[in-house]
């Protein structure tokens, strides 16, 4: 009886390619289970801390993406300084040695005030401060003939306020190198105002949020009584108000009595805008309903840490620019429109910030509001 031959040598070949090719299949699996869980664990240990003043429960701290990284190449802040093509060396310091303050000047700016920010823009360039403007207009071309100009950050984006550019273009991260914030309407008249001594003031006083004054005899639109310039004093943190609407006393702690400036014309410190920047909604474009609560970042007793300085005052010209013209009965109707859904938009947002506010303080059991008595 014959017996079958052996099976060719090649199958056994064959067998160990197979096996190969199996073992290969299960390390490529392994393989991407170990970066589908690395990616799981990054993301948990990169949530955002809270941004607190030290009134709740200290957050556990954050692992960040810059592990991988030899600590002394971490760069973790930028500026807003244009940098040369070539010869950078001649610009290695924007700061001069005899400067106290680096500060940015940043304005939602249209051409039609072009004349008024011009005289505004020299006075911080003066200084050897940063400018930021952000054109709501669409119009940067109409800018270029400025000889300060080419020293200016332009931004573009049609229709929109200088809060919603704020919340997109001055992160903290990217603010940093920055002392102070100005955070300015276009419409505002500085015949007496000089940023460096305003700084100093602020810096002698102990004060993280300010405004300047408003010039009584020469500002038209005035909406609250604190802003008023107080001929008398540098600085005035606080208003007396016998009136059963406001009641404004000694005794009293926040706004609009204290701890408040006006959204027009806010200027912040480095810690106060990090706080503030957060507290900006981002959908929520026209930032009403901010002024009520900034105190909350004033890095301590807002009746003391928020302030009012005198002694360099501005003048409020009320030109609402953005949106259209101004009412008046030479107005079309489109432009009068165009004003009435802002104002009607701006009122509905106040109203959803407050809901917001109120649904976070509920929500937030760690929270502990530092100023309720």
């Amino acid at each position: 009886m014959k017996h079958p031959p052996p099976p060719p040598r090649r199958c056994g070949v064959v067998v160990a390619v197979v096996a190969l090719v199996l073992l290969a299949c299960l390390q490529i699996q392994y393989h991407h289970l170990k970066v589908d869980l690395g990616k799981a664990g990054f993301a948990s240990g990169t949530q955002d801390n809270r941004i607190h003043s030290g009134t709740s429960r200290k957050p556990a701290p954050a692992t960040t993406n810059s592990l991988s990284l030899p600590r002394g190449i971490v760069e973790r802040h930028s500026d807003m300084y244009l940098r040369p093509l070539w010869d950078d060396s001649a610009t290695a310091t924007h700061k001069s040695k005899k400067d106290d303050h680096n500060a940015l000047l940043a304005m939602a700016v249209g051409i039609s005030q072009i004349k008024n920010v011009d005289i505004m823009t020299r006075k911080f360039l003066k200084e050897n401060y940063a400018v930021m403007l952000f054109h709501y207009d669409g119009n940067v071309d109409g800018w270029r003939h400025l000889e300060w100009s080419d020293k200016a950050i332009h931004i573009l984006a049609h229709n929109q306020t200088k809060w919603w550019f704020a919340k997109r273009f001055l992160h903290p991260d990217v603010m940093a190198i920055y002392d102070f914030i100005f955070l300015w309407d276009e419409d505002l008249g500085v015949e007496n105002f000089n940023p460096r001594r305003y700084l100093d003031i602020m810096v002698s006083e102990g004060l993280e949020i300010t405004q300047p004054a408003l010039d009584p005899d020469l500002s038209t639109d005035i909406h609250h009584r604190i802003t008023i310039r107080n001929k008398m004093t540098k600085v005035h943190r606080r208003i007396y108000d016998n009136r059963p609407s406001m009641n404004c006393s000694d005794e009293s702690k926040g706004p609009p009595c204290t701890g408040w400036v006006e959204g027009m014309a806010p200027v912040f410190s480095r810690a106060a805008w990090k706080c503030v920047w957060h507290l900006i909604q981002n959908d929520l474009i026209h930032g009403w309903g901010l002024d009520m609560k900034l105190g909350y970042c004033a890095q301590g007793d807002r009746s003391e840490k928020v302030g009012v300085i005198d002694s360099e005052y501005v003048v409020h010209q009320g030109i609402p620019s953005l949106g259209g013209p101004s009412l008046s009965s030479k107005t079309p109707r489109r432009s009068l429109d165009l004003r009435t859904h802002i104002r009607r938009q701006s009122s509905a947002e106040l109203e959803r910030f407050k809901e917001r506010w109120n649904r976070a303080v509920r929500e937030d059991e760690g929270w502990r509001d530092p100023f309720e008595s």
